[in-house]
Parts: C-alpha cells; sequence; structure tokens
C-alpha cells in the first residue's frame, strides 16, 4: 500500500484546505462516501484503473509514484510504420501540446539539430518532401518509388494542419546552429542524385526553404511574436523538447527520427528547464540582437541554399 499511500498524500496537498479528501476522492471515481474512505485509510486498494483516473485529473506524474530519486517512468510516442501511424503520431502530438496551449504562461524550448517539423508541415512541397523521407526512413521503405509518385493521405495532412495550430499558439524558444539546415539541404541533394526526384522539384523545395528562412526571421522581427530563437555556435543539439508552465511539465527526448522518450518527473523537468535556460543565456538572441548580427545569420543559411542549387545545377550540365 506504499505507492497508494503516496498517491493519497500527494492529491491531500494538491486540493484545497477546506475541502474533504474523501469527497474528492468520491466524486472523481465516481463511488461511495465509505468506499472512497476505506482507500484513504489503506483498508482498500485503488484499481489499476482508479490510480491512472486519479493521476489524470490531478495532473500527477506517474514517475512521483514509483520511481526512485535516480529512476523516472517515460512513456514514448507512437511507433511509425505506415501513413497512418505517421497520421495517428501527429494527432498524438498534438493533443499532447494542446495542454499547454493558449496558457500565457507555457514556454517550449526546443534544440534544434534540424529545422523543428513544425517549420515544415503544412502544404508545401517541402511539408510533403519531409513526410516522404519520414516514411522511407522510419519505414525501411528504401524502394524506387520516387517523390513525384508520393501521395499524402487527407487525414495526416489534417492532423499535421492541428500540431502546426498548436505549435503556433505556444511561447516557443528555439536553439539554432549552423548545421540546423543541413540534414534537410542533403536530403533533397541524396533523393535528387537517386534519381527519386526531380531537379525541378528539388528546386521548389528549396524555394520552400529558402520561404521558410524568411517566415522565421519576420517573426524575429516582430515584437509582438511569441517566438524566440537563438543561435549557438558552440552546442551540439539534440533535438530535446520541453514544455514548461506552473502546473505541468514534459521532456521530449528523441530515441528515433521522430520517435520520443516523454517524461513529466518533476527533477528531471525542472533541471532540463535549467539546462536550457543556461544555453539560452550562452546563446545570441536574434530577436534582441542587432540587424547585423540577425542578417548575416539568416544570409549564410541562405548561401547554403544556394550552394546546393547550384550543386543542382552543375550536376543538371555534367548529365547533357
Amino acid at each position: 500500500m506504499e505507492y497508494q499511500q503516496k498517491l493519497v498524500g500527494i492529491i491531500r496537498n494538491k486540493i484545497r484546505k477546506n475541502d474533504s479528501l474523501t469527497d474528492v476522492i468520491a466524486t472523481v471515481l465516481n463511488i461511495s462516501y465509505d468506499a472512497a474512505h476505506r482507500r484513504i485509510a489503506a483498508k482498500s486498494k485503488f484499481s489499476m484503473e482508479e490510480a491512472i483516473q486519479l493521476c489524470l485529473h490531478f495532473g500527477i506524474s506517474m514517475d512521483s509514484l514509483f520511481s526512485g530519486p535516480d529512476k523516472v517512468v517515460a512513456e514514448r510516442t507512437k511507433e511509425i510504420r505506415t501513413m497512418d501511424e505517421m497520421a495517428l503520431y501527429m494527432a498524438d502530438s498534438a493533443e499532447r501540446l494542446s495542454a499547454f496551449q493558449n496558457n500565457t504562461n507555457a514556454r517550449m524550448y526546443y534544440s534544434a539539430k534540424d529545422i523543428p517539423l513544425f517549420h515544415t508541415i503544412g502544404g508545401t512541397l517541402l511539408s510533403k518532401f519531409k513526410l516522404y523521407v519520414w516514411i522511407n526512413l522510419l519505414t525501411g521503405a528504401q524502394h524506387e518509388k520516387p517523390f513525384e509518385k508520393f501521395t499524402v493521405a487527407t487525414t495526416l495532412l489534417e492532423q499535421s494542419a492541428k500540431l502546426k495550430s498548436v505549435y503556433e499558439n505556444v511561447e516557443v524558444h528555439e536553439i539554432w546552429n549552423d548545421t540546423t539546415i543541413n540534414s534537410t539541404l542533403q536530403q533533397v541533394y541524396y533523393y535528387f542524385q537517386a534519381g527519386l526526384l526531380s531537379a525541378e522539384n528539388a528546386k521548389y523545395i528549396y524555394s520552400d526553404l529558402q520561404d521558410i528562412m524568411n517566415k522565421v526571421e519576420e517573426r524575429c522581427c516582430n515584437e509582438r511574436s511569441r517566438y524566440r530563437l537563438y543561435y549557438n555556435e558552440l552546442l551540439i543539439l539534440n533535438n530535446n523538447v520541453l514544455l514548461t508552465a506552473p502546473e505541468k511539465q514534459s521532456l521530449f527526448v528523441p530515441y528515433t527520427m521522430l520517435g520520443y522518450f516523454i517524461t513529466s518527473d518533476e527533477a528531471t523537468c525542472t533541471n532540463a528547464r535549467d539546462f536550457f535556460v543556461q544555453q539560452v543565456k550562452s546563446s545570441k538572441s536574434l530577436n534582441d540582437s542587432g540587424l547585423r548580427d540577425r542578417k548575416l545569420f539568416f544570409n549564410k543559411a541562405r548561401q547554403r541554399v544556394t550552394l546546393y542549387i547550384g550543386k543542382l545545377e552543375q550536376d543538371m550540365v555534367l548529365d547533357l
């Protein structure tokens, strides 16, 4: 009954002092006053379903019940092997983020080893290409189907739009470096060289990437924007994501390309938040820096895109 007493103690600290703990638990579980009292007094046990229901209702992490000081309990995102599973992944991600949506005190920290997917999902050719790459790599489908014959299910587009909408309604702090856009640049070039992407579409995708750089720069210049971008020259970024609010925190740690372990363990999330804050302090804010520094960063990114477009054109000439 150790864990049950621990759960009861956490709930007792969460309710108002004048509220009856027995009444509260009886109401949440829809059981009688006597049944609730027996559980509080450890004369009977919560069922697994009841324990989960209480944790969900009071926003209690399972970590706080079952883990010791050096261990945490982690969930994981849905596995992706098909287009339908990709749609479920997007829907699940949107639901997780929605708990922080429109909360003026909520923040997202993102250590952007790659361009955050929130920037690339949408109705552009680049968004379709990224889905093509993810599906190929996650399913191991290294087949001969070219990008031009790849179609995206409507449900996946709808769930992607929902995820993007949630992201746009949270205060975001992203840390980028000089290599953040490199994987996308190389993916386009790889599939072009493999004969699975036409030169024309490759150029369009690079153009979409230029548009992303323009939009990110515009958001940095907008004083009313809830988007903050930081440039760090020293850190090796890792795509960790932290969502934090006064009443809840969640840390997402990648273990595959889109797969994440998720924990709401208070100590772990607090340590991650402190580390993110330290990273931000050691980075250059592109929102607050002068025009020269901001232009240097974005112009270097655009020049790399232009470099890859040049490589495409050179390869096309050699093929003639």
